[in-house]
């Protein structure tokens, strides 16, 4: 088999990103070989008409579907072939990835809600994971993100997301918001 097939099987199977150092071992390629052929195969995946592009995130290689196939990604979707994370879940992972790390109390806090069962299902689904616990009274756990997390919104790391304050009402706006409403 070519060393570009093999890779494209890898690559196939692998449920994480991997490595070019693991490729150049499983292969025995040496590792400007890997890199070559990996480079060469982003190029053309990219350019085809395919569905799949190949990005390097997270320390290592994954395909993804490329963006313009979104459409049919959805209707797909909409199937019931998928399961998907509900609202609160989408919550809580956005505080978690931005004020990491950080308790089931700061983040219940920050939405004004109990967050414990979505924290429960993120967890689950290995999006975020239990990284330490305070030396408080009840020794609560510390949440942070996982690589699976940098892989499934495709970033290589925590500095690529974007700016909170790129999607923060305006201070006259934030301020007119917290105000109690006056009866009438």
């Amino acid at each position: 088999m070519n060393p570009l097939a093999a890779i494209e099987a890898i690559l196939f199977v692998a449920e994480a990103p991997v490595s070019e150092g693991d490729l150049a071992q499983v292969l025995e390629m040496p590792l400007a070989t890997v890199k070559m052929e990996l480079a060469g195969l982003a190029g053309r995946l990219e350019h085809e008409e395919r569905g799949i592009v190949l990005r390097s995130v997270a320390g290592g290689w994954r395909l993804y579907t490329k963006p313009e196939a979104l459409p049919y990604l959805e209707r797909f979707l909409t199937t019931g072939s998928a399961t998907r994370l509900s609202n609160a879940a989408l919550e809580v992972l956005a505080v978690v990835a931005y004020r990491q790390p950080v308790t089931r109390g700061q983040v219940s806090e920050l939405r004004g809600v109990d967050s414990g069962s979505a924290l429960r299902t993120l967890v689950r689904r290995s999006l975020i994971e239990v990284t330490g616990r305070l030396p408080t009274p009840g020794n609560p756990a510390i949440y942070s993100t996982t690589d699976l997390f940098l892989e499934s919104v495709g970033i290589g790391s925590l500095a690529e997301l974007p700016p909170l304050a790129d999607h923060m009402p305006a201070t006259e706006v934030a301020e007119s918001l917290d105000q109690a409403p006056t009866p009438r």
